[in-house]
């Protein structure tokens, strides 16, 4: 195997602070061992799935899944953070606690701009309102099989404090078992609203007025897609394709196991949505996923976007049920995403769903450094790769006569992640058998991760974010993305250009550095 060493600028890690002590504090308390630098995480403790995701006067709202007592899973409460850019983080009070309905389990957030519930006063602001699924667990433990209903809380005050809906549940649960994760949003050709949520292997939708009277509308999924564990965590919206008129509904569902590299995964389907019922477009059997590494799932999108943005925003979390509660970090576990836009975009005669990196993620990057043109070297002097950085690749396709070739991350003590491609078999590979710490968690590291993608294109671009313990890969303006943790026991401080069965020529290779979002 063939490999071009290539060296990468360095990054000092920034923090803006109030004072040198205060500084001092935060930057040891978030520069702990795989402390993302440009990933959320929790100040400590568990977190799982994003939740309620919502855009009201000039904040995006984050809650998550989040156990405030463990570092690993616990009876849920809702935790929550803002942010003005969806990159820099502020952490706020827990938002919702369990009570006597059971757990706050997953759910959404939306604005009640006509103050349809009724919730709002003599307030300035519109009601933001909470649905999310209440799991009673001694019901779970008696063996029942309807101990998880769907509720509502609302804030007045622009989600700084909340309260619970008296009148709780607002949707009964019918006798399935697991009956969880409500997206609601606003149908503007019915004038309703609708909820999207999980229903065992498939997904059921409700309609309401007011969201708190609702009707069943229809179910989605017994005969399609992927059946491989538990439905979670569905999200519905449309998008338009790029550089056509054509409108499309998409649905995200994620399942766990079931994913195509085993563990937590996101399918989506795409189709059409009259207010009632959901129709794919595509075969029952087929199955496309939004994400092919092991490391994104229960990923949902904002709601309330302006217009004047028109985005469709997203973000997962970024971990597997098959090891997230043993992964090797101390006082917190799990992170999420970078925050994404997604796209559809006409392929062949097919539509994917693609994931690009969102534009505000340019007000953290630094200086930007072209190592290689043409493979020429055209730095004379860099230095090594420091974390968190941003890597863009494009390789020549048209020309190229290897049958592999990728990107490989090594530090000094020889740990290594691989990320390539297979022209023969048109598939993505990415291997981190020997990147570090794998030995938590015997399906960590199983064997390498092979996903299907085709191109007509003439060159491959790669644009990988590396942070301190996770690899993302957007390939081609997101048309194909892979999310992979790691943990090695130094970082990653250089990369290499790898290749097997004949050459490639690297279009341009660059690193840009990135300042650290804590």
């Amino acid at each position: 195997m063939k490999k071009i060493g290539l060296s990468i600028v360095t990054l000092c890690l920034l923090f803006a602070c109030t004072s040198p002590k205060q500084e001092q504090a935060k930057a040891q308390h978030y520069n702990e061992p795989y402390r993302p630098q440009i990933h959320f995480s929790p100040e400590a403790n568990w977190m799982n799935d994003p939740n309620g995701m919502v855009y009201y006067d000039g904040e995006y709202h984050l809650f998550y899944q989040y156990y405030p007592d463990s570092t690993v899973w616990g009876p849920m409460h809702w935790g929550h953070a803002v942010s003005t850019d969806m990159v820099q983080w502020e952490h706020l009070p827990i938002a919702l606690y369990p009570d006597e309905l059971g757990y706050i389990f997953s759910g959404s957030a939306v604005i009640d701009w006509n103050n349809t519930t009724g919730f709002q006063k003599d307030g300035e602001h519109p009601p933001m309102v909470a649905m999310f699924t209440h799991h009673l667990a001694e019901g779970e433990k008696a063996g029942r099989d309807d101990y998880q209903v769907q509720s509502l809380a609302y804030s007045l005050d622009k989600g700084r404090t909340w309260a619970k809906y008296e009148g709780n549940p607002v949707i009964p649960n019918p006798g399935i078992k697991d009956f969880r994760d409500p997206k609601a949003f606003w149908h503007e050709e019915t004038q309703r609203w609708i909820v999207i949520f999980a229903a065992l292997d498939r997904v059921r939708i409700y309609s309401s007025a007011n969201l708190i009277d609702w009707t069943f509308e229809s179910s989605f999924g017994e005969t399609y897609g992927g059946h491989g564990g538990v439905w979670e965590c569905p999200d519905l919206f449309k998008l338009k394709a790029e550089g056509t008129d054509e409108e499309k509904w998409v649905m995200l569902l994620s399942i766990n196991p079931g994913g195509a590299n085993g563990g937590s995964a996101t399918q989506y389907f795409i189709g059409d949505f009259d207010g009632h019922s959901f129709t794919a477009e595509q075969p029952e059997e087929a199955i496309k996923w939004l994400d092919h590494g092991k490391d994104n799932y229960a990923g949902v999108t904002w709601a309330d976007i302006p217009e004047t943005d028109g985005r469709r925003l997203f973000i997962g979390w970024m971990s597997n049920w098959e090891y997230g509660q043993v992964v090797p970090t101390e006082k917190w576990r799990s992170a999420m995403t970078l925050p994404r836009s997604l796209h559809l975009i006409k392929k062949e005669n097919d539509y994917v769903v693609a994931s690009r990196p969102v534009k505000e993620l340019e007000s953290i990057e630094e200086k930007t450094v072209q190592i290689l043109e043409n493979n020429t070297v055209v730095a004379e002097e860099v230095e090594t790769l420091g974390i968190p950085i941003k890597t863009e690749v494009v390789f020549d396709l048209k020309n190229a006569t290897a049958d592999k070739f990728g990107v490989e991350l090594i530090n000094g003590l020889g740990e290594k992640y691989l990320i390539g491609y297979d022209r023969a078999r048109e598939q993505f590979f990415s291997d981190r058998t020997a990147s570090g710490k794998t030995d938590f968690e015997k399906r960590f590291a199983k064997n390498l991760h092979p996903s299907p993608y085709s191109t007509n294109a003439d060159d491959l671009k790669l644009t990988i974010y590396i942070d301190k313990s996770s690899v993302e890969v957007f390939v081609n303006d997101g048309e194909f993305v892979m999310t992979n943790l790691v943990f090695p026991n130094e970082d990653f401080n250089q990369a290499a250009i790898f290749m097997t069965g004949g050459d490639i020529t690297v279009k341009s290779l660059s690193n840009t550095k990135l300042k650290s979002i804590w």
